[in-house]
């Protein structure tokens, strides 16, 4: 039975970083997962190589379009090889064979009458390659908060207006067709407000798929892009997972399936929209100079080690952060003093104490624990629990640990009555089919890890055979004989590694931006940084709320994105929470300290300060303005 699961396609105007690792690593764990309960499973990736982006970038970096997708692409498909990431399937929208499945699609759905010729004068997001239909000139995104652009040219629409009702209908018939619970609540909100016909093709730009028709026409970016899923596919088609992040639920939940319903095809069954990877609390993102890249982790740590952090330290489905800190804090608990110390200390004592053979006998309760675990394990990583699943394996860890140390091998080895080497060989034979078990659960999680202590068990079998349905206590024959012993994950000293990684990634960020054609930005001189006591040296800026939410654990503080009229919205932290709900703050105006030095309050880095007035023991009250007055304008 197939099951056929895709990452996004990935946008090429960046290098691939630990966002694009974190999705991909997500969904090869699913696919290894689905295959352990028997799915002949199939994982897709690609790349996204069209759209007015794309063509801005390989300008800025003096190649042609083709030159710059074909090294960015490469330099995905490398980084997946790299960090041992089966991709099944695959798809460049550059691909003529692309190129002719997204015109079937158009005439699809152009023959069904959901396509038809007009224009359009309004606002368009070059980063997200979105046309804000409801923003005004100088308004920001409504994605991503950067400034819109103003165009005007002939298209061809979709009557995306048209399906206002069905889409309603499939998600209330479907609630697992858009998931976690949040993303679904968002785009059922979203479309019920009614939708706008969009428009599909540019003429604007020329670096796109030609429409099937005069003119010329070029292909949006987002009709393009979605219908990769189907053209690596058409063979494998409906998909059964798009696991894809948070903020592109709207063009995977919406968009799409009203592509597929005017073309008549099925529907993907299900998308899961996982949250975003935090640094310090904050966004990653190019222009916070906050990015995160896999190939330094895995350099030191190993692809694993990162694979594990990933699924284990975030709730998938929500926003997680991401540190080198809590990265080695939890290799070394979980993994070097966890699975990694059960095997080298079963191993050892089998080796020690039974000449390299499993011994016979069986304790019930942990036999019992282990059966719960590979039931528990299964639940959790089908609802995409992965944290679940790992906590549930690590329970089963903890009691085999505890069970070793309350039966005391290395006593009952001294003891030469039958009774006492009878609970030795129970003992040392309990610990290594829990060590395997436990190991076959995790080999999803640790690939390259796992089949080294499935081999120092002596399986002769490789652990990718390894199925739910004969995974059960019991199953390690007594007399097989173990391998050579060797660590799997030796403990990591925090300050050297973290010392390390820091230096590849200088080195990564070099390589990538040279890849992109991008020079070094110089660094700020420190004369435009300033102290709050320079306080006559303060520069004030209007600025617009774009995004506004409490700080957890604060009563006071809020987090906002405040645009001053900079490329990228700034991250402030405000102490007015008890004045103002975060609802109150959204596009409200407000006066910025614009060349304030940057803070952390509760971790998160605050980059400037909204000016408000207080009377002693009473509330701020904000600074504002009773004329319209454009974000950005300096206050004299």
């Amino acid at each position: 039975m197939k099951y056929y699961l895709t990452t996004p396609l990935y946008y090429v105007n960046a290098a691939p970083h630990i966002g694009h690792t974190y999705t991909t690593m997500a969904a090869e764990t699913i696919a290894r997962f689905k295959r352990m309960q028997g799915f002949d499973a199939v994982m897709f990736t690609g790349t996204d190589e069209h759209g007015q982006k794309v063509e801005r970038s390989a300008e800025a970096a003096g190649k042609s379009p083709q030159e710059f997708t074909d090294a960015v692409s490469a330099e995905f498909r490398g980084q997946w090889e790299k960090l041992n990431i089966r991709v099944d399937r695959t798809i460049r929208t550059t691909d003529p064979r692309h190129h002719k499945v997204v015109q079937d699609l158009f005439q699809r759905c152009m023959a069904n009458g959901f396509v038809y010729k007009g224009g359009y004068t309004g606002q368009y997001c070059v980063s997200d390659e979105l046309y804000a239909n409801e923003a005004k000139p100088g308004d920001p995104c409504p994605i991503c908060g950067r400034p819109t652009e103003t165009v005007t040219e002939e298209n061809y629409f979709f009557k995306l207006s048209a399906f206002t009702g069905k889409l309603i209908e499939l998600y209330e018939a479907h609630p697992e067709f858009i998931q976690p619970e949040t993303r679904r609540n968002e785009v059922l909100a979203f479309v019920r407000q009614g939708l706008n016909d969009l428009s599909i093709s540019r003429t604007t730009i020329k670096w796109g798929i030609p429409l099937p028709v005069e003119g010329n026409h070029v292909f949006y970016v987002w009709f393009d892009a979605l219908i990769g899923y189907l053209s690596a596919g058409e063979d494998l088609w409906p998909a059964d997972l798009h696991l894809i992040g948070k903020e592109i639920a709207r063009f995977h939940a919406v968009f799409w399936p009203a592509f597929l319903m005017a073309a008549g095809l099925p529907l993907p069954k299900r998308i899961f929209a996982h949250g975003w990877l935090l640094f310090e609390n904050d966004k990653m993102s190019k222009s916070r100079g906050n990015i995160v890249r896999s190939e330094p982790i895995r350099q030191v740590m190993g692809a694993d080690a990162l694979r594990y952090f990933l699924l284990r330290e975030i709730v998938f489905g929500q926003d997680g952060t991401f540190s080198y800190d809590a990265l080695i804090g939890r290799y070394n608990s979980d993994l070097a003093n966890g699975i990694g110390n059960l095997a080298s200390r079963t191993l050892t004592m089998i080796h020690q104490y039974r000449n390299d053979l499993i011994p016979e006998g069986s304790d019930p309760e942990i036999a019992e624990l282990a059966g719960q675990t590979i039931a528990a394990v299964q639940r959790y990583f089908d609802a995409f629990e992965f944290s679940k699943g790992l906590e549930a394996i690590w329970a089963l860890i903890s009691a085999v640990d505890k069970y070793i140390v309350r039966k005391a091998p290395w006593k009952l080895s001294h003891q030469k009555d039958e009774s006492a080497q009878a609970e030795l060989s129970t003992t040392l034979y309990t610990a290594a089919e829990s060590l395997r078990i436990a190991t076959a659960l995790l080999s999803p999680v640790l690939p390259l890890s796992a089949p080294k202590i499935w081999a120092q068990l002596g399986s002769p079998a490789s652990i990718e055979d390894v199925r739910f349905d004969t995974l059960a206590w019991g199953t390690l024959p007594p007399g097989q004989k173990i391998g050579e012993i060797a660590p799997v994950f030796p403990r990591i000293e925090l300050k050297e590694a973290v010392a390390s990684m820091r230096e590849l990634e200088d080195k990564v960020t070099a390589e990538q931006n040279a890849l992109l054609g991008k020079k070094a930005a110089p660094a700020a001189p420190e004369s435009e940084k300033i102290s709050i006591d320079d306080v006559m040296k303060v520069e004030l800026r209007v600025g617009q709320v774009q995004f506004a939410e409490r700080v957890k654990n604060s009563d006071k503080l809020l987090h906002m994105k405040v645009d001053i009229g900079e490329a990228e919205p700034r991250t402030i932290v405000a102490g007015i929470a008890e004045a103002y709900t975060p609802e109150q703050m959204l596009h409200r105006k407000v006066v910025i300290v614009a060349n304030l030095q940057p803070r952390k309050l509760k971790g998160i880095e605050s980059n400037g300060m909204i000016v408000a007035a207080s009377v002693e023991g009473g509330k701020p009250v904000l600074a504002g303005f009773h004329e319209d007055i454009p974000v950005g304008a300096r206050l004299k």
